[in-house]
């Protein structure tokens, strides 16, 4: 198997976003905190043109759903969770709990938890949309300011 993928950056309102694709589809769109020295202006890969292009129009308010291809990575419980966020309709949140529910196990909340942390793809499977029980905004791997912007940006705070 060929584990040949292209980068490339993005820099949006909140820090630098990595985002990378293999032959098949988007593998990685993650926030990165450390200086990102070279940006290239414009990706080779199509793939990753296209991706490109539709986080400048989300972040531009001019997208709400994402058209790409993905090469998701996960155990069958991540995918199964990471499926479910992908339900979670733009300017919405849900818990958790309700994510747990879902996927008809509901008593694996901490569970779900682990698998929403463990994405590769952010704001695409959109993990930013999930909050506490308490509607508070609860873990973030890219830091709980950022979930926060995201969701204001999308007007799900409301």
């Amino acid at each position: 198997m060929n584990d040949h993928f292209d980068v490339a950056y993005f820099k949006s309102p909140i820090g630098h976003i990595r985002f990378s694709a293999d032959k098949i589809g988007i593998k990685e769109v993650e926030f990165v905190d450390e200086k990102v020295k070279i940006i290239p202006k414009q990706p080779a890969n199509e793939l990753l043109k296209k991706c490109l292009k539709q986080l400048q129009e989300y972040f531009n308010g001019e997208r709400r759903e994402f058209d790409l291809k993905l090469t998701i990575n996960g155990t069958d419980f991540q995918k199964k969770v990471w499926k479910e966020l992908m339900k979670i309709p733009f300017g919405n949140v849900v818990s958790y709990a309700e994510i747990a529910k879902r996927i008809k196990n509901p008593r694996a909340v901490r569970a779900v938890g682990q698998a929403i942390g463990g994405n590769k793809i952010s704001i695409i499977i959109p993990c930013h949309r999930v909050i506490g029980s308490d509607r508070k905004l609860t873990g973030y791997a890219s830091g709980v300011w950022r979930k926060e912007w995201l969701l204001k940006h999308e007007n799900a705070l409301k």
